[in-house]
């Protein structure tokens, strides 16, 4: 069961030769999320041998242009290829008119049906799910509307263990109960078997959370608490804090400071500045506050184990 993030793009709004911009692919359960679709994203979609037609759903932070202008190549290469399945997509609400050009325009060869979400919401809000795992959005601080996303696992079904099921001999509705991680109730035997004496979860729930374009504020590291892998732009390094200011982005320093305070497992960087050619500076700011902290390169992947609980 993969649970593996591709960094597509890690440069921020002006072009350098040596990164692309804005976008990652996030692989889980077999399917595939794309957050952000900057310049070039196609290209580095062939580059990580990653199938853009297996991709179920798009999730924009904003609409500046290093984030989406890669979208419109996209999706007329998928009405190209002959897509009929739906695509999903999340974002600000002043995408809707980006979308209605588009289709106004190049729409002619695409067959699939696009489905947009805006997304208004003022706190984390589940905005899809399946029965393995959910994805939150929820608001940054930008200079426009900007939203974060957290790829969460639901908690798996319960396993029972071997030597109950051969001592206690259940039967399917007894096992489906316990899975479901209610007590058996056997009458006829005056015999309660507890769910938590005979159950285990088989493995710990992974996620993810992408914070592109934002100043670090109050609540950001509560929201992300505790996730496993957390992505947060990091376009300046502390000696230009005030430009971060200014411009509504973060530091790689705030940015560390970001995952210390929410406990998470794992700090990636990107989104740098184009003055700043060597990431190295940038991962080394951050590990003296987070040491769990790595500066991407495009195509970079970042996988999270499987942790088994038994």
């Amino acid at each position: 069961m993969e649970f593996k993030l591709t960094v597509l793009g890690t440069a921020s709004a002006m072009p350098v030769t040596e990164r692309k911009q804005s976008a990652q692919v996030l692989q889980v359960h077999g399917r595939f999320f794309l957050f952000d679709c900057g310049e070039g994203t196609q290209t580095q979609l062939l580059r990580s041998h990653i199938p853009s037609m297996k991709i179920d759903t798009l999730l924009i932070s904003h609409i500046h242009g290093d984030h989406i202008f890669g979208l419109f190549p996209l999706l007329s290469t998928l009405g190209m290829k002959k897509r009929t399945a739906p695509l999903n997509v999340y974002a600000p609400t002043n995408f809707g008119p980006i979308l209605k050009f588009f289709l106004s325009y190049f729409g002619e060869g695409i067959s699939y049906e696009i489905r947009f979400t805006p997304l208004t919401m003022k706190e984390p809000q589940v905005v899809y799910q399946t029965k393995k795992i959910a994805i939150e959005a929820f608001p940054l601080e930008h200079k426009i509307e900007t939203f974060g996303f957290i790829v969460r696992e639901k908690e798996p079904d319960l396993n029972i263990d071997k030597d109950a099921l051969e001592r206690l001999h259940f039967t399917l509705e007894e096992i489906g109960t316990l899975k479901r991680g209610e007590d058996v109730v056997r009458e006829d035997e005056k015999l309660i078997i507890p769910a938590a004496e005979v159950t285990y979860r088989p493995y710990k729930p992974r996620s993810f959370a992408y914070c592109s374009d934002t100043s670090v504020f109050p609540k950001e590291a509560e929201w992300v608490r505790g996730v496993d892998l957390l992505y947060h732009e990091a376009t300046y390094l502390s000696e230009l804090e005030d430009q971060a200011a200014l411009r509504h982005h973060s530091t790689a320093a705030q940015a560390a400071r970001v995952a210390k305070e929410a406990g998470a497992g794992k700090l990636i960087l990107g989104h740098y500045s184009s003055r700043c050619s060597d990431k190295s500076l940038y991962e080394a700011e951050a590990r003296e506050i987070f040491p769990e902290t790595y500066a991407a390169d495009d195509l970079d992947v970042f996988e999270i184990p499987l942790e088994k609980l038994r």
